[in-house]
């Protein structure tokens, strides 16, 4: 009797326990509508209280650069977990820094795409501090990544960082923040005054809906905004919202920029002497590939999206332009809604725990008649056609790009925020509504611009 009694007791101290931990641990989905919330008072007062841009001095003037990214020393391949920190050991086609520096005698610009899966906020807080070394400030500078899942990992410490890009090593934060700046340093000094123009061509054929694995509500457009200098040397800015999977989670011995190596190689080798690629709105974007071989349906994907560029550049023209205005705004989130099941999500002292707690910013900017529009995240290509009356009331061209150097995981439609899914559950961290917000505040940007 007095054993059952013990067990008994045990038993009941367990389940008081647990429900000490989870009571500590977990708490149930804030719905408050966001428009109520002190952080969009917040966030809508710095977006109005954001200074106009200089009027310009001269006509647009640019130059680029690249620098490898290839390190002397190996590192976790980033992009799955299932890899479990396993180094690449083999350069199946060398990464890059590219860098484009755009002036126009009042507002200079540094655009900057790395061959990485997202630009890591731990690399952007080192940034902060290091582009006064090349004239900078970090609201001059419009960062974007390739979304490689075959990329440079190591890259972030805490449980979250570790399972994506395997285990912390500082070295690689620094190095990747190095070929940053030596990049954009190169490119600053290769300036010379532009022609520009922007054209999109679609490209539906090569992306598909892989939340609900149809080719519907695709963003299938593929932008392209074309820089020439007088001596005829040309650069393009490209953008696709296709996921960089086509190699899979099993191929973590190679180091690769996926596609869009293919992509700007292809594009350089014909009529162009630069390629940089951003990924556009890859939330719910796959890349729809045919091929037997990972090889061959990297070649083929980059091969199909590089010859569509290639017929419709001839129809491009050109103009001198100075317009150019950047925006940056910080923004202020809703408190971690990171939900472990139904309506229950865990507190924000442990997501910031396993997470991390980092910066995040909006960032708009203007290149001639053409806006893009950097986001924080994995941005969903379901929201890409509610912008479009916006661009078009504005009067400009849209690329919206992810990954500009935070990080907040996806942003997806808010009538899929119940949907169980990988994208609208499992990352969405920042709760219910957070779609709509960062529409409003990406739209006032476009407006602003």
């Amino acid at each position: 009797m007095k054993y059952l009694t013990l067990v008994f007791k045990i038993l009941v101290g367990l389940a008081a326990l647990s429900v000490l931990i989870l009571a500590l641990c977990l708490s149930p989905v804030d719905d408050t509508p966001y428009k109520q919330m002190p952080f969009y008072a917040q966030t809508t007062q710095r977006l109005a209280d954001l200074p106009n841009p200089p009027k310009p001095k001269t006509i647009l003037s640019a130059g680029w650069a690249k620098t490898s990214l290839v390190p002397p020393f190996t590192t976790p391949t980033g992009g799955y977990g299932v890899r479990r920190g396993k180094h690449w050991t083999t350069v199946l086609d060398s990464i890059f820094v590219r860098a484009i520096v755009l002036d126009n005698g009042a507002t200079r610009v540094a655009l900057v795409s790395a061959d990485l899966l997202i630009i890591p906020p731990t690399v952007s807080a080192i940034l902060k501090k290091r582009l006064v070394e090349v004239g900078f400030a970090w609201e001059n500078v419009y960062l974007g990544a390739v979304h490689s899942h075959n990329s440079l990992g190591g890259w972030a410490p805490g449980l979250v960082g570790e399972l994506f890009s395997g285990d912390y090593d500082p070295r690689v934060e620094n190095y990747i923040a190095d070929k940053i700046i030596e990049a954009i340093r190169a490119a600053a000094l290769k300036r010379a005054p532009v022609q520009m123009g922007y054209i999109q061509t679609d490209a539906s054929s090569q992306v598909y809906n892989r939340v609900f694995d149809n080719k519907k509500d695709i963003d299938g457009l593929l932008r392209t905004i074309k820089l020439e200098k007088n001596t005829g040397e040309s650069a393009l800015i490209c953008s696709f919202s296709a996921h960089s999977t086509v190699l899979g989670a099993d191929q973590w011995q190679y180091l690769s920029r996926d596609y869009s190596g293919v992509l700007t190689d292809e594009l350089e080798k014909g009529s162009v002497d630069f390629a940089l690629f951003l990924a556009g709105a890859v939330g719910g974007m796959g890349p729809d590939v045919v091929g037997k071989g990972d090889s061959a349906r990297l070649q083929n994907q980059g091969r199909a999206l590089a010859q569509k560029i290639a017929l419709v550049l001839p129809n491009l023209r050109l103009s001198a332009d100075s317009t150019l205005k950047i925006l940056t705004l910080p923004l202020t989130l809703r408190a971690p809604h990171a939900r472990v099941w139904g309506n229950w999500r865990v507190r924000p002292w442990l997501f910031h725990t396993v997470y991390g707690d980092y910066p995040a910013d909006l960032k708009a900017l203007r290149i001639g008649s053409t806006v893009l529009v950097g986001t924080p995240c994995d941005f969903s290509g379901f929201l890409v056609p509610d912008f479009q009356a916006t661009a078009t009331k504005s009067g400009v061209n849209l690329m919206i790009s992810s990954f500009n150097g935070g990080y907040v995981g996806y942003i997806t439609p808010d009538r899929y925020y119940n949907l169980d899914n990988y994208e609208t559950q499992t990352m969405n961290w920042f709760g219910p509504q957070n779609a709509a917000y960062f529409e409003e505040l990406m739209k006032g940007m476009i407006e602003r611009l």
